[in-house]
């Protein structure tokens, strides 16, 4: 109860509340002709009436600071009918307006608890609380009853702006936690395409650097994959920027299917031979399974490629039955450099991947060489 209490107090102000509009002017007029009408019909002598009239009139227009300074417009409001009710209860035996100006503390109430800081919403029940109290208590025409509905009256006006809050900032959350899932899903993506092709840039790289003397022609064909490379890399680079700007729509990266899959078999050429071998039941599948298949092997075939020392091959299987599709990847490199080298933000996205969409996720070294990255997706399952 008391961390309840500390993280209420704690409610900062609403940020950026709507700015003030013709609409409050027309409402804040309104609100003083009614109060000046509720004044003159009332039966009060005409010495407290006119000076009911005096001290409410102007009143009602602190509803324009109602969102921008919410509890100054009800301090103000209750501190001039407050004391002057108490007042003229003590001197007259009367009160000065309260029902006059009833619309006015309901709405500056709601807007109290819309739009102000948790603190100051609690001086302001506090002051509803005090003011019903002292004023009723003067006045014995008042019973218990009558006392406690005024009071929670205002207390609902004040429970209706926090509802309408709550409400207000789910919403909020809800679109938050939305562009985070978005973000989160370009980064996973930017990272396996500029990891993918960046690595081989480097090793294409590499390999024309040794070839460069004796086989220029071989150099000559690593330069030819660098700069294709290099190309897919920054067009896929550019899609995701445009995605990220906040002044665009986003435009995801297009989802990989099980052909991008198979693309990914090339012959050793400075690097390990990627084999790959899909079996099985592998029609029908939902568009995120196949694109988180080829992410998945993706990254595995970057952190070979990267990692593995001494690997001349990296198999990748694709089996599907009628329920699941496993990803199995392992190579035939050292598995002793690879338990404190392969870590980062590639391991944190394939384990992303494979929790949103339900499945079981192994990496480890292999039983007897190697590393082994075993991949379980429930064929049906998509992401959220």
């Amino acid at each position: 109860m008391r961390d309840l209490v500390r993280s209420l107090l704690a409610e900062p102000r609403v940020p950026r509340p709507p700015a003030r509009s013709r609409w409050d002017w027309l409402l804040a007029a309104a609100l003083s002709v009614l109060t000046v009408v509720g004044a003159l019909f009332s039966d009060h002598s005409d010495e407290w009436r006119a000076l009911t009239i005096a001290l409410t009139v102007w009143l009602p227009f602190a509803v324009l600071w109602r969102r921008s300074h919410p509890l100054i417009a009800f301090a103000v409001f209750f501190g001039v009918l407050g004391p002057a009710n108490v007042v003229s209860q003590v001197v007259a035996d009367e009160a000065v307006g309260f029902e006059a100006s009833f619309f006015t503390g309901m709405i500056l109430t709601y807007a109290l608890l819309r739009w102000a800081s948790g603190r100051e919403a609690a001086i302001g029940v506090f002051i509803i609380v005090v003011t019903f109290t002292l004023t009723d208590a003067l006045d014995p025409t008042v019973s218990a009853i009558e006392s406690a509905i005024g009071t929670l009256v205002f207390l609902f006006a004040g429970a209706l702006g926090a509802v309408m809050r709550f409400r207000s900032n789910a919403g909020l959350r809800e679109i938050e936690q939305a562009r985070l899932r978005e973000r989160e899903q370009l980064a996973r993506e930017l990272h396996d395409t500029v990891a993918h092709h960046v690595s081989a840039i480097a090793i294409q790289a590499q390999a024309g650097r040794t070839l460069a003397a004796s086989q220029p022609e071989a150099a000559a064909a690593a330069l030819a994959v660098i700069e294709e490379a290099a190309s897919r890399t920054l067009a896929e680079m550019r899609k995701m920027v445009t995605a990220l700007r906040f002044d665009a729509e986003p435009e995801s990266a297009p989802l990989r299917s099980l052909a991008d899959v198979s693309r990914l078999a090339c012959p050793a050429a400075g690097g390990p031979a990627v084999e790959v071998e899909l079996s099985g039941d592998l029609d029908d599948l939902s568009p995120s399974v196949e694109a988180s298949l080829y992410r998945i092997a993706q990254e595995s075939i970057t952190n070979s490629r990267r990692h593995a020392r001494h690997a001349t091959r990296v198999s990748v299987q694709v089996e599907g039955d009628d329920d699941n599709i496993r990803l199995t990847v392992t190579d035939d490199g050292d598995p002793t450099a690879r338990e404190t080298g392969s870590s980062g933000f590639g391991l944190v996205g394939m384990t992303e991947r494979v929790s949103l969409l339900g499945g079981q996720l192994e990496i480890g070294p292999g039983p007897h060489r190697g590393w082994v990255v075993d991949a379980v997706l429930p064929r049906g399952s998509a992401a959220p």
